[in-house]
């Protein structure tokens, strides 16, 4: 939970600064963008969770 939070504090302080100085924020502008990150966050699970069972 820890990590999650300091991330979270990571993006804001990123996204001010990149805001500050005027460039474009370094994040996907469509919801797309958005879901194809989640995907390869899932798609890391769920090896995580596969490898568990059949990669001993």
């Amino acid at each position: 939970m820890n990590e999650m939070i300091l991330a979270f504090i990571a993006g804001v302080v990123v996204g001010f600064l990149f805001a500050w100085i005027k460039l474009p924020i370094p994040a996907p502008p469509a919801l797309a963008g958005v879901l194809g990150i989640f995907g390869v966050y899932a798609g890391y699970q769920l090896f995580v969770f596969v490898s568990a069972y059949w990669l001993k």
